[in-house]
């Protein structure tokens, strides 16, 4: 665990070990830890990028991610409609434009393109279970 970063994004999924070969892949996180129980079900994952942390889990079989639970809600199919980042999770890059070409290729689903201006050159995209994400780089003076 990482004792510099003070806050710790958590995330649901329904299936964590998907959802951590995805994230790995798609959006270039790196495996830190991985615990399963005897079902094979994710207890908890690490996820790292750069210096910082994501814990990801299943926490019950009962849980629909937000793309599967959008399916099944009105209301939630409704948020779904705007692009902006709804409980997500904002991620600093050094490459921007190299990070949402290569998430683009690998299956991401782009909600904004890329936007140039304050604060940053930033994009958002949606995950395997529609998980949320914003991706931005700050220009260096």
């Amino acid at each position: 665990m990482n004792n510099n970063q003070q806050i710790i994004p958590m995330l649901a999924y329904e299936d964590g070990i998907a959802a951590m070969n995805w994230l790995c892949n798609v959006f270039g996180f790196t495996e830190n830890m991985r615990m399963t129980d005897e079902a094979g079900r994710l207890t908890h994952g690490e996820l790292k990028m750069g210096k910082s942390l994501v814990i990801l889990a299943e926490p019950t079989p009962h849980y629909q991610g937000p793309a599967h639970h959008a399916q099944n809600c009105e209301i939630a199919a409704k948020w779904s409609t705007v692009p902006y980042i709804i409980n997500g999770v904002l991620v600093y890059v050094d490459d921007i434009v190299a990070h949402y070409n290569i998430a683009k290729s690998k299956g991401a689903i782009i909600l904004s393109e890329l936007e140039y201006g304050f604060p940053g050159t930033r994009y958002r995209a949606s995950d395997l279970e529609g998980q949320r994400w914003m991706f931005m780089q700050i220009e260096k003076n």
